[in-house]
């Protein structure tokens, strides 16, 4: 395949973030030498934007949220990015809270992501997560839930917009007898 090809398709990808993954997908690259210095090549020319190890971006206008969820795998993005985006807290953050396998924060450009640690049973199940097309995102509920499991005592603006019977089906994923408590008492101090 030309070199034009190879740039041709990633432009043709609605995605602004690339790991070493989907770039061999995309140019169907199964020789991870060759795949290295194609790679290697287009950061070269300016063609790819190197922004951590194994993670690129087409140009400095990548999606962040996109670029939060590439970083690690297994991940979605929750917590207050979630809930913000839910209308359920007001306060705004510049930051991008990611649940993943462990808990770290790092400053990726223009973006600072924060990743929390969620065991694995929970996530690695896909109730409660919303596939949108360059990246993964709790549902609100899921969100909530992601919260108080984390912080017991977290303080909500809004939830009205809570799917009570939906959170009350989700927290089954969590195995944990203190959250369910913990659900029905916000439900309870919560009720209109």
């Amino acid at each position: 395949m030309t070199k034009d090809n190879l740039i041709a398709k990633l432009y043709q990808s609605s995605n602004t973030i690339f790991t070493i993954k989907a770039l061999a997908l995309i140019w169907s690259e199964t020789d991870s030498d060759n795949l290295k210095s194609k790679i290697s090549y287009y950061v070269k020319r300016g063609v790819l934007i190197r922004l951590t190890r194994g993670v690129f971006a087409k140009d400095k206008e990548y999606n962040s949220n996109e670029l939060a969820n590439s970083i690690y795998a297994p991940s979605y993005i929750s917590f207050e990015t979630a809930l913000r985006g839910a209308g359920m807290i007001f306060q705004h953050y510049e930051t991008i809270f990611v649940a993943a396998p462990w808990s770290k924060t790092l400053t990726i450009g223009r973006t600072t992501v924060t990743f929390r640690k969620l065991k694995e049973s929970v996530l690695f199940n896909p109730e409660g997560i919303i596939y949108r097309d360059d990246y993964c995102i709790a549902s609100p509920e899921r969100a909530f839930l992601d919260m108080i499991y984390l912080f017991p005592k977290y303080y909500f603006d809004n939830l009205r917009s809570l799917n009570w019977e939906r959170c009350l089906e989700l927290v089954r994923i969590y195995d944990n007898r203190q959250l369910i408590k913990r659900l029905k008492q916000y439900q309870k101090d919560h009720a209109e």
